[in-house]
């Protein structure tokens, strides 16, 4: 594996365990506290939204959906705008508090970015961002994929 490999591989399991961490702090799954994440960032949304940002199936969203309506995280709603329909909604002062985690993070994180100049840091922004895509896509590869 070369150096910019293994950096890679390094970054994205750092980044699984921290958030695996977090989880199990809510006594949740990693997938579970990010897909309450995008409940909560989103507002409410069809169960089907909620699916295809995570690049789940019917059933397993089903599943992840029920864990957090157990644990008190989320609700289901029926839809104003079609009552056939039903959204997910994180629950009303239920959603955890995850500030001092989060803020800690920010902290160390804004530390190290303050010494970049613009162009260093527009240069970061785009890999970040052209990683988020390549990401999303070939999860959605593999998602389609296993369904076949």
């Amino acid at each position: 594996m070369d150096g910019a490999a293994e950096l890679g591989w390094e970054l994205s399991t750092a980044v699984v365990v921290f958030h695996e961490a977090v989880a199990r702090r809510l006594g949740l799954s990693a997938i579970d506290h990010k897909a309450l994440g995008i409940v909560a960032r989103q507002g409410p949304l069809p169960a089907g939204a909620l699916a295809g940002e995570l690049g789940f199936g019917a059933s397993a969203i089903t599943a992840l959906v029920d864990r957090l309506e157990r644990a008190g995280y989320v609700r289901r709603v029926p839809d104003p705008a079609d009552r056939r329909r039903v959204l997910v909604t994180a629950t009303s002062g239920q959603t955890p508090d995850l500030g001092m985690i989060f803020a800690d993070l920010g902290r160390e994180m804004g530390a190290f970015l303050a010494e970049y100049d613009e162009r260093e840091l527009a240069l970061i922004l785009d890999y970040v961002t052209k990683t988020i895509a390549v990401l999303k896509a070939q999860t959605a590869r593999l998602s389609s994929a296993g369904e076949a």
